[in-house]
């Protein structure tokens, strides 16, 4: 018999239900968080593991920040699993730029983790609100750690989402890389699409 892993869905339309829990009293945005709605777990099913360090902006992330490399980032990894699993849902690592979250100390400190409302209520703390996140979805063979830190059979793949999240100014203010496996998540994307005024319906009819 094998072992249950917890599956995972993860939807697009997840932002901007994250921007709107950011505008909410802390006692609801303490209730629940994006892993609580991609999973369906409540927050007593979920045992968190998050470490802050800084590092300097390598080549890729300044250019993707649109900074000087070498310019102080920091860097936040999280490892949430089901309580009683010993693989994590996913391995993510979020990176922001230093000086920008240096505005509100309590954004530097890791036992302040998992914040009420997640990186939008975060970062509104400091005058930010996100525009827009794009999502780039990759898929490749696991590293050789991944591979055991999911537990995940010979052949089977992870996907690798590098999220981008740019403030009403276009300025880069978060780049994120999440691993998934790929044996127990769903990946849904919606496109809302503009209607048709009445004139252009009319047309179609001829």
């Amino acid at each position: 018999m094998g072992v249950y892993r917890q599956r995972l869905r993860r939807t697009s339309d997840r932002h901007q239900w994250e921007k709107d829990r950011a505008l909410l009293p802390e006692h609801e945005r303490r209730t629940t968080g994006a892993t609580e709605r991609d999973t369906g777990l409540t927050r007593d099913d979920l045992e968190f593991q998050i470490t802050f360090a800084t590092e300097p902006a390598g080549a890729d992330l300044a250019r993707r920040f649109g900074v000087a490399r070498g310019t102080l980032l920091l860097r936040r990894a999280y490892r949430t699993r089901r309580r009683g699993d010993t693989a994590p849902l996913s391995l993510i690592t979020s990176r922001l730029p230093y000086d920008l979250v240096a505005g509100n100390p309590d954004l530097l400190r890791p036992e302040n983790e998992p914040w009420p409302g997640g990186t939008h209520h975060q970062l509104s703390t400091i005058g930010v609100e996100i525009d827009r996140v794009v999502d780039e979805v990759t898929v490749r063979r696991p590293r050789r750690d991944e591979a055991k830190v999911f537990g995940l059979r010979p052949g089977t793949p992870v996907l690798v989402v590098r999220k981008t999240s740019i403030d009403t100014t276009c300025r880069v203010v978060e780049v994120a890389e999440i691993v998934l496996p790929g044996d127990r998540t769903e990946l849904v994307s919606t496109t809302r699409l503009h209607r048709w005024p009445p004139s252009a319906r009319n047309m179609t009819r001829g």
